[in-house]
């Protein structure tokens, strides 16, 4: 009768690594997975169904921490990302867990927490000692790490998914210098917080571009609203109370009803040209009723395979920033 020790000699590894593939008890490199079930198929050890069975991955748990708000993007992509889940694939298996997204501690516990309990952590990053930290501790212990839409800088996590921030902030100035057709103003700036990477890339390539293009207008000192829709209602009502002559407002973040309430109540919804990220049915709206001029967004599908893609087979592709204006809106 074959023994496990004969197989480990066959595929030329050790008996250790022969139970966990045979028995399934931790994951194992697929190219040495293959080595011991051909091993154990010549040898009779198990029967071509055993191998068929034994070479079906186990899906991979992930956890999904999101920053917990009134962001209707981010809620957009819970929804999104587990219907897509559902839809292709059968090698992952998603939890989603809502945290304050603005607290580095909670965010460094929550990556260990959810890390002894899952595969891999997908994590809207702040990019802070202390998750830098926690981020390193996981991919040591043999876990995944993928930060999502906002990047982390010198840490040993293994993809970024998302769109160039810096990019898209520059886009944003682009859109506003030119609808606006050489006027000079102000334009002003709404961030969730500078905590995060993208938001802080965002405003940078804003500024850029507006320094070396547009040097008629002037910008105000950014505000934080935290991706939330009464924050950022308050700051906008203060802004145009303060300064008559804004002609542009840059939502670097989320939660964009908040701004557009403000400027609807002013009356200056009209003279003032709006960018924003995120398309949901907040910013559609803005954007069928000239509230809005402008969306740059992730889709949540994209966005979301990618993350799950560099989990499983740790590459992920190339997320592409879309644009829309109230002509071109794909149907919801």
């Amino acid at each position: 009768m074959t023994t496990i020790p004969e197989i480990a000699r066959a595929a030329g590894v050790s008996t250790a690594t022969v139970d966990r593939v045979l028995n399934r008890r931790t994951p194992v490199r697929e190219s040495t997975s293959r080595r011991v079930l051909d091993a154990a198929f010549s040898l009779g050890y198990v029967t071509s169904s055993d191998v068929e069975r034994l070479s079906e991955s186990e899906p991979l748990t992930l956890a999904f921490l999101l920053p917990r708000g009134t962001n209707p993007y981010l809620a957009l992509v819970n929804h999104r990302a587990h219907a897509f889940v559902e839809r292709n694939r059968r090698d992952a298996r998603v939890k989603s867990y809502f945290i304050d997204g603005f607290d580095p501690d909670e965010l460094a516990r929550s990556i260990r927490h959810f890390a002894r309990r899952a595969d891999g952590v997908i994590f809207m990053a702040i990019d802070h000692p202390k998750v830098r930290a926690a981020t390193d501790e996981i991919v040591a212990s043999g876990k995944q790490a993928i930060t999502f839409i906002s990047d982390i800088s010198t840490s040993r996590r293994h993809a970024y998914v998302g769109i160039d921030n810096f990019a898209a902030g520059r886009t944003a100035a682009l859109i506003l210098g030119r609808f606006n057709g050489g006027r000079e103003g102000r334009v002003a700036l709404i961030a969730a917080s500078r905590i995060y990477r993208a938001h802080m890339e965002r405003e940078v390539g804003f500024l850029g571009l507006v320094e070396e293009r547009f040097p008629g207008l002037s910008v105000s000192a950014t505000r934080e609203g935290h991706d939330d829709r009464d924050e950022n209602y308050q700051h906008t009502r203060r802004l145009l109370d303060k300064h008559p002559d804004i002609i542009g407002l840059y939502n670097v973040g989320g939660s964009s009803d908040g701004i557009g309430r403000a400027l609807r109540e002013s009356g200056r919804a009209q003279d003032i040209t709006f960018v924003g990220h995120g398309l949901t049915r907040d910013t559609r709206a803005m954007l069928a009723d000239g509230t809005m001029d402008a969306v740059i967004t992730q889709d949540p599908d994209a966005l979301f395979e990618a993350a799950v893609l560099a989990a499983t087979k740790g590459t992920p592709p190339v997320v592409t920033a879309e644009l829309y204006l109230s002509e071109n809106m794909p149907p919801e």
